[in-house]
């Protein structure tokens, strides 16, 4: 659910321990410096990362590490860190092996952040890259220092995450019109900026002692910068559309380019100048992973193919072919995993110790230097043959929802998903309350439709994999319903509920009970009015960022509350027999119940009540109808009765 206000927005996410939405991203941890098992960590566009252990052929879930508020677009390990970037235009910092908690959020970019890079021998430095052209170069030590270096120091948050599954998640984001608005320095730190690109960057590479930098991006060109200064060092031209992927050897020597052209180029970097081209995909290289030698290469991209390429040789053998077009590789010895817009993680054999027994399975065949070859040797009908045809892990992913349609009763919410199974929300317990499978979702939707008016009290979007409900004060607390109608056992005939106001409640209730227990005044989630995501069920009381208009509504019952009522005529249905019983224009509240109506018809046309007040009178709500006194006035209790039913019809 999320709910914007003037200030900030309420988010809160339907998750658990599988991702919802496609993989952008893996980073594989060998864990024998740190701990028995190796992790293969996953983000998504849920927003979330994941930890995944490795252990005898098996993965199994380990942590959910949860703070970003959109797309986690790329993740690297650091040492013992692990920093992810973000369509939110932050970094996050988080420590590998902990429960999901995040220690620092780093902001500078103003717009998405769409790549990073380290350097393998010095866990300090890290560069990012995003939509807005910038390239920094953050040195971590200095900025998760907890003493600001600059005295524009801005006070950052501390965002939370934690493992486990999770039912419901809160989101609070600044309600400017633009997340980046409330970026700032991160405590002061100021990062290094690699100043030039005049457009989107969407790869990086770093050699491993941190002394070298490459970047990619829409301006078709490989950009090497020294990332100690920031200063540009040369210009590569040879790929003729956008460059999506680069890889560096430890020493910085050579680099590897992936493109939108279909190419993947070899450098020397001290040549200045690319020494091989290679024609092995149909479409757009959008990843590249190498052996530790840097003689192999893996390559994926739009053409849902997974390639192993000779760099000296040029023999190049297709590994395997993928439902969905590759968006990330990682390799981990002899297996190559595999990031695509599906909500699950693939793993191939991959051979990565010694991939000279790929080709031993045969199907290879020479790279050829122009793009177009490759092309055209799959119109001739000579494509190869996949070596593997099944993978050899799957981490399963629960499917996106990529359909959704509010119901007009304002509270149920029919979705789509991408494995084509149509649901029913109850959206103010975040909830499915039926699955009706297969079916077609505009037959369905005709059919759940209601003639009813409840106003607009929440907009909504799945741009995460999940329903995102959001509020806006005040309008979020317009829509009323009888607590009848929502089965409330006792509840007195008269008594509305506010939607709004329950949902919430619903939400807070943890945070509640330990705020009445906590006293202390401090912010887990920081001070700074950026964006924090966290589970409801670990909100422990401190959190005094939360929009003042949601912690007035929970604990105080106070939320804006419209007392204009609304006119309307009230006529017989055509063709009815019965009396106009009234030429002026009456009011009632916004919303009324039917029987209310009923009984002023009666009231009318049988106990003939005169009304008080002239052409605009004010509803009576607490009417009843009495005895009816049959034909008395020439109209029957049968006709007053078809009268209420057509009346009840057409409300």
């Amino acid at each position: 659910l999320v709910a914007p206000s003037l200030d900030s927005f309420l988010q809160c996410i339907v998750l658990g321990v599988l991702h919802c939405a496609g993989i952008n991203c893996l980073a594989y941890l060998n864990g024998s410096a740190f701990s028995t098992s190796d992790y293969l960590f996953s983000g998504s566009r849920d927003g979330t990362l994941k930890r995944w252990e490795l252990n005898n052929g098996d993965a199994s879930f380990s942590a959910t590490f949860e703070s970003h508020v959109d797309w986690v677009n790329d993740a690297i390990i650091v040492g013992e860190k692990l920093v992810s970037c973000s369509s939110d235009t932050t970094l996050k910092v988080w420590n590998c092996f902990s429960e999901g908690a995040c220690t620092r959020t780093l902001r500078q970019h103003s717009d998405y952040v769409i790549c990073l890079a380290a350097a393998e021998k010095n866990s300090n430095i890290v560069a990012s890259g995003g939509l807005g052209g910038e390239v920094f170069i953050w040195d971590l030590d200095a900025a998760l220092a907890p003493v600001a270096k600059s005295v524009d120091a801005k006070e950052d948050e501390v965002p939370n995450g934690n493992s486990g599954p999770a039912l419901t998640t809160l989101c609070n984001v600044n309600s400017s019109s633009s997340i980046a608005s409330s970026n700032g320095q991160s405590h002061g730190y100021s990062p290094i900026a690699a100043k030039g690109h005049k457009d989107s960057v969407y790869a990086l590479a770093m050699n491993d002692t941190g002394t070298l930098l490459v970047s990619g991006g829409t301006e078709k060109v490989v950009r090497v910068w020294d990332p100690r200064t920031g200063s540009k060092k040369m210009k590569l031209r040879g790929h003729t559309d956008n460059i999506r992927t680069l890889l560096l050897d430890s020493t910085g020597r050579y680099c590897l380019s992936g493109s939108s052209d279909s190419m993947i180029r070899l450098w020397d970097l001290g040549q200045q100048r690319c020494v091989h081209s290679y024609a092995v995909h149909t479409d757009s290289v959008w990843a590249l992973a190498s052996t530790p030698s840097f003689g192999h290469v893996y390559s994926g991209g739009r053409d849902q193919s997974v390639y192993l390429t000779d760099l000296s040789t040029r023999e190049s053998v297709l590994l395997c072919t993928n439902e969905y077009p590759i968006l990330q590789l990682s390799l981990q010895d002899d297996t190559i995993w595999v990031a695509t817009p599906d909500s699950s993680v693939y793993g191939w054999p991959a051979e990565g110790r010694t991939p000279q027994k790929v080709f031993e399975k045969g199907g290879s065949f020479l790279a050829g230097n122009l793009s177009f070859s490759r092309a055209r040797a799959s119109l001739e009908g000579s494509a190869p043959v996949p070596v593997y045809k099944e993978p050899s892990f799957v981490i399963p992913g629960v499917p996106a929802i990529i359909q959704h349609e509010i119901m007009n009763n304002r509270r149920h919410v029919l979705t789509k998903d991408t494995a084509g199974s149509v649901k029913l929300w109850e959206i103010t317990r975040g909830a499915v309350i039926e699955d009706f499978g297969k079916v077609s979702f505009e037959d369905k939707k005709k059919e759940l439709f209601e003639m009813v008016s409840i106003p607009a009290w929440f907009t909504m979007d799945a741009r995460l994999g999940c329903l995102s409900v959001h509020l806006d004060t005040p309008q979020c607390f317009s829509a009323e319903i009888y607590a009848v109608d929502l089965n409330v056992s006792g509840a007195q005939e008269d008594l509305k509920i506010n939607l709004a106001q329950e949902t919430l409640r619903g939400l807070l209730v943890h945070w509640s009970k330990r705020k009445q227990k906590s006293s202390s005044h401090s912010l887990s989630n920081g001070s700074s009015g950026g964006p924090w995501r966290k589970r409801i069920t670990d909100l422990d009381g401190t959190e005094g960022d939360l929009p003042w208009w949601c912690l007035d509504c929970v604990t105080h019952n106070r939320y804006p509350k419209e007392n204009t009522k609304c006119g309307f005529y009230l006529h017989p249905a055509e063709g009815s027999p019965a009396p106009n019983i009234t030429q002026g224009k009456l009011s009632a509240p916004r919303i009324l119940r039917i029987h209310k109506v009923a009984n002023y018809v009666v009231e009318k046309l049988v106990l003939d009540k005169p009304l008080d007040g002239g052409s605009d009178n004010t509803f009576a709500m607490g009417l009843t109808s009495g005895s009816i006194a049959g034909d008395e006035f020439g109209y029957s209790e049968n006709i007053y009765l078809e009268e209420a039913r057509r009346l009840d019809s057409s409300l």
